[in-house]
């Protein structure tokens, strides 16, 4: 039988702004990656999140972005690895603190947006993410994009690591999110959503934007939380998944 984790970026409100039906999702997955405070989140938010995560039995997770409230964390910086560090741990402990406080524990570790795709791309930026959550607690699993740089970098330095697939993102030829002003680069019919998924995690494949076919290993699916269709895109998922007898459940220690 398979097993897929389904995750979500979640916290992603800030102060007065909603970004995603978080109360509607959090029951449909089993990991949340939660909004540090940087790129989205506010402490309110964080403490929120954090509890209605508990409330369902979903593993959380540290979600570290660039401070960039006003691109949502999805514009590039120019960082150094030292600063990457100091940005990743200085996060990471904001968001265990919350955890702590509410008796839970902090599972894993997901970077955002463009701070995601430069580890991912970037074997230097990539050490240095790793390097910060083995700082932290070395137990906390590395969750990164499929064949990256992220998960070869923090499986070196001995860090447990979840590949990551996605369930509505287009993929480029060299494995890479497709841009998203690129036609194609969201997808937001849920049959075709879970059609994709099902081969991913049951062939270890999906199509890139040209046709070709691309091999990754599927251990945690993400569904984002701010795409308009995410609650039926999951509840699609979890049907489809469930009739493919392919088990749902957290990527845990």
């Amino acid at each position: 039988m398979w097993k897929i984790d389904l995750n979500c970026d979640m916290g992603e409100a800030f102060g007065a702004y909603t970004i995603a039906p978080d109360a509607s999702i959090m029951p449909l997955i089993t990991s949340a990656n939660i909004a540090c405070g940087w790129h989205a989140g506010d402490p309110h938010v964080m403490r929120q999140s954090v509890e209605l995560a508990l409330q369902h039995g979903v593993a959380i997770g540290a979600h570290p972005g660039h401070p960039d409230l006003l691109g949502f964390g999805r514009r590039q910086m120019g960082l150094s690895a030292a600063e990457l560090k100091e940005y990743v741990t200085y996060q990471i402990g904001a968001l265990a603190a919350f955890v702590r406080a509410a008796g839970g524990r902090l599972n894993h570790v997901k970077a955002h947006g463009a701070m995601y795709n430069q580890a991912a791309a970037d074997p230097g930026l990539a050490r240095a993410f790793a390097e910060a959550v083995a700082a932290f607690d070395d137990s906390l699993i590395v969750v990164g994009l499929a064949n990256s740089h992220l998960l070869s970098e923090a499986k070196q330095i001995g860090l447990p690591v979840a590949s990551e697939v996605f369930a509505d993102r287009g993929y480029l030829p060299n494995g890479a999110l497709m841009p998203r002003h690129l036609p194609g680069a969201v997808l937001h019919d849920p049959d075709v959503v879970a059609a994709r998924v099902l081969t991913m995690v049951k062939a270890g494949q999906v199509e890139a934007s040209d046709g070709s076919i691309i091999q990754l290993q599927a251990d945690t699916i993400c569904v984002h939380g701010d795409t308009p269709e995410a609650v039926k895109h999951l509840q699609t998922l979890r049907r489809v998944l469930a009739d493919a007898q392919v088990e749902i459940a957290s990527v845990t220690r």
